[in-house]
């Protein structure tokens, strides 16, 4: 009898995992079902648009290079950061021009960046952009 007894204790502890598969894949797929996806945007960027203007195309620039020392150059020249407004109000009143570039080497301050663009800035009819 003790045999029938341990046999039949044997038979008890087997569990069944077929209905925990069938409720976990039921569960995938009702989640799979509800789940809404969302496209997320990033920065929108509001880029102007090309104006064919021929005259504008070949009108000089005003350019002003940050070297990795802080030295300025403005058009090619050597300049001091004092002395830049009174350079590119010279430039707009002999040129028709209504862009600045600012081209700073990757390891030059942020603050001479500033100080530059903050310069350029009273220059209303200039747009600046940024140069590599």
């Amino acid at each position: 009898m003790s045999r029938k007894k341990h046999m039949h204790e044997e038979q008890e502890a087997d569990v069944d995992m077929t209905p925990m598969l069938d409720i976990v894949f039921i569960l995938l797929i009702f989640f799979i079902v509800t789940t809404s996806f969302i496209k997320e945007e990033g920065l929108l960027i509001n880029r102007p648009k090309a104006k064919n203007n021929p005259s504008q195309v070949n009108s000089p620039t005003v350019v002003v290079q940050i070297a990795e020392t802080g030295q300025l150059k403005f058009n090619g020249k050597l300049v001091d950061i004092e002395r830049l407004s009174a350079r590119i109000e010279s430039f707009l009143s002999e040129n028709q021009t209504n862009s600045a570039v600012v081209i700073a080497d990757p390891e030059a301050s942020h603050e001479m960046v500033v100080n530059v663009i903050d310069r350029i800035k009273p220059f209303q009819q200039l747009t600046i952009s940024i140069g590599k």
